[in-house]
């Protein structure tokens, strides 16, 4: 069974830190670019951050870059997004997804994680 788990959401104060995981089971990981989204509330989901399943190349969504940073273990079939420096609209319910090796779209998601930033 295909599935991504995520884990390590919670309330944090703004300027604080939270690294979420996600575990990936009953897929080819290590050939699979993987992202983290999020949806805050009344809005789209948006891209946050991704990485590439061989070279592990990253890249990120403006309004993050420079305070988040993505992470893969192959080994464990993994994926972490650290979070630091974390802001009020950084609030949102994130999620963890896969990319399809054919299409290149994201097409296998986490049940999402809640990350709450208090002003």
């Amino acid at each position: 069974q295909v599935q991504l788990v995520e884990s390590g959401g919670g309330l944090v104060q703004a300027g604080g830190a939270l690294r979420l995981s996600c575990a990936a089971s009953g897929l080819t990981f290590s050939r699979r670019a993987m992202g983290w989204f999020r949806q805050a509330l009344g809005k789209e989901r948006e891209f946050v951050a991704g990485i590439t399943g061989s070279s592990g190349s990253t890249r990120y969504a403006a309004s993050v870059k420079g305070r988040f940073t993505i992470s893969r273990d192959n080994a464990k079939n993994t994926v972490a997004l650290q979070m630091n420096s974390l802001k009020p609209e950084d609030t949102a319910v994130y999620y963890c997804a896969a990319q399809s090796l054919v299409s290149g779209n994201y097409n296998i998601w986490g049940q999402g994680t809640q990350v709450t930033v208090s002003s």
